[in-house]
């Protein structure tokens, strides 16, 4: 049986998310940056993509600048962050046709190491460039049923 009521989740993780910069971003051919949003057991993710490449019709690349959405669960044991969703439109609902990007189930998992209280460090299994996040809004889980 599935609980009729959200998760607590995890209290540090509780808010919104920042990359600025990655690591050698001016020598990528491609990178990624970050947004992350924690309420509760729940995760948002907002990833705006760069890259020098075209790899498709210049209407999904936007000249070279297009962004995924993403929404899901997630759980922390220990080090570990598992993160499990589907990708969205840019509304958060669920995405249903393919279109230009990715569609269907997300998952990663990531190690996440705590550097302050504002910043977090996230090294996924999909890349080797980690991921480093700044608080940039605290929020508080207020648990809802589901």
């Amino acid at each position: 049986m599935n609980p009729n009521m959200q998760g607590k989740g995890e209290d540090y993780l509780q808010g919104e998310w920042q990359q600025d910069s990655t690591i050698s971003q001016k020598q990528l051919m491609t990178y990624s940056l970050y947004h992350f949003k924690f309420t509760c057991d729940s995760f948002f993710i907002q990833q705006r993509t760069f890259s020098k490449v075209n790899f498709g019709s210049d209407s999904c690349m936007n000249a070279g600048h297009w962004a995924e959405y993403i929404r899901g669960t997630y759980i922390q044991k220990q080090d570990t962050l598992r993160l499990k969703g589907d990708f969205c439109n840019a509304d958060y609902s669920l995405k249903i046709d393919p279109g230009c990007f990715r569609y269907g189930v997300y998952e990663e998992v990531f190690k996440i190491t705590q550097k302050t209280d504002s910043l977090l460090q996230l090294s996924g299994t999909s890349s080797v460039v980690p991921i480093n996040i700044r608080l940039i809004k605290r929020l508080t889980c207020h648990i809802k049923p589901l």
